[in-house]
């Protein structure tokens, strides 16, 4: 490991403890910034209406941290909006933000374009298929945000427990992105979850951002932060455990090859040869293959699109 990752391992990675609420909020008061917290959502009734519920009752009705709550529904067939609604969040449809440009699937993609519907100075993404959901893993990631000038972005980590085995979870981030990550941007070998989907960031950074429209939004987010930004200006917080739903290798391979082509296109800004993965089912006669697509678009940086700019004017 670098010298210079130790050092940062020592200075810029906490538990979330070490930030007391209270401590958190005279942060806030003091310098006024407003915080918003995005859930991208697809499908993730059974979960989304505890999480929105959790950050109510505790950072908004309870404590003033959070002063803005949305979902953005990135075209769910399930009762996704309906509960989000209901337990009190603010819903908006991938499709209704900026429709000039027509929406791609994607996580990136509803972050991207989140960023049109929100006005923090500080916005906090959390995945929407958490279980056991605590809020501190919005006020451990923000703290910093509000207490340390120097710190632009806030990635979580924390335990990933699959099949009930401590530690096993996070399969993508061991065979792929933590192995690209040491071996070309040794700098961020230090962050425990890489791929992690809750983190937040001052807007000031992320409107710099291009976003890859799919599983590659991470990986692109943090490389092209550290060049922005500096390794000084990310950290990461201890939560606790994450519990969620494991998706299955096949997903996993999907999701793996994404990465892969957004760490190339940072290596090289060269050209995708084949932008896409066969993977191989067993079927009546054998094994079949299917041929699926690797995201290959990205969107630019938020400051450069003119209704954002409008925005940030008025």
């Amino acid at each position: 490991m670098l010298e210079e990752v130790e050092r940062w391992l020592s200075t810029r990675s906490w538990s979330a403890t070490e930030r007391p609420l209270h401590r958190i909020l005279a942060a806030k008061q003091r310098t006024g910034r407003t915080v918003s917290v995005v859930l991208p959502a697809l499908n993730e009734e059974e979960t989304v209406g505890d999480i929105v519920s959790v950050i109510r009752h505790d950072l908004m009705r309870q404590v003033p941290l959070v002063d803005e709550l949305v979902v953005v529904d990135s075209g769910s067939t399930d009762r996704t909006s309906e509960v989000a609604a209901a337990a009190g969040a603010r819903v908006v449809h991938r499709d209704g933000i900026l429709p000039r440009l027509p929406t791609v699937p994607g996580k990136g993609e509803v972050l991207w374009r989140s960023l049109l519907v929100t006005r923090g100075d500080i916005v906090c993404f959390v995945d929407a298929d958490l279980r056991d959901f605590s809020s501190d893993f919005v006020s451990g990631i923000v703290g910093p945000l509000l207490t340390d000038p120097d710190v632009d972005l806030v990635k979580a980590m924390y335990d990933r427990p699959l099949a009930g085995a401590t530690g096993q979870g996070g399969r993508v981030t061991e065979l792929m992105a933590r192995p690209l990550l040491n071996l070309h941007w040794p700098q961020l070998a230090g962050f425990v979850q890489p791929l992690g989907g809750e983190y937040a960031a001052r807007r000031s950074l992320l409107e710099q951002l291009p976003f890859p429209v799919g599983y590659g939004v991470e990986l692109g987010m943090l490389v092209d932060a550290l060049h922005l930004a500096g390794l000084d200006a990310l950290a990461q917080v201890d939560v606790g455990v994450r519990k969620h739903r494991h998706q299955d290798g096949q997903a996993l391979g999907r999701m793996a090859a994404a990465i892969y082509r957004t760490a190339q296109l940072r290596l090289a800004r060269g050209h995708l040869i084949r932008p896409s993965l066969t993977q191989f089912e067993r079927g009546e006669d054998g094994f079949e293959p299917r041929t699926y697509s690797v995201d290959t678009e990205e969107r630019p940086p938020m400051v450069d699109i003119a209704e954002y700019q409008a925005q940030r004017a008025a």
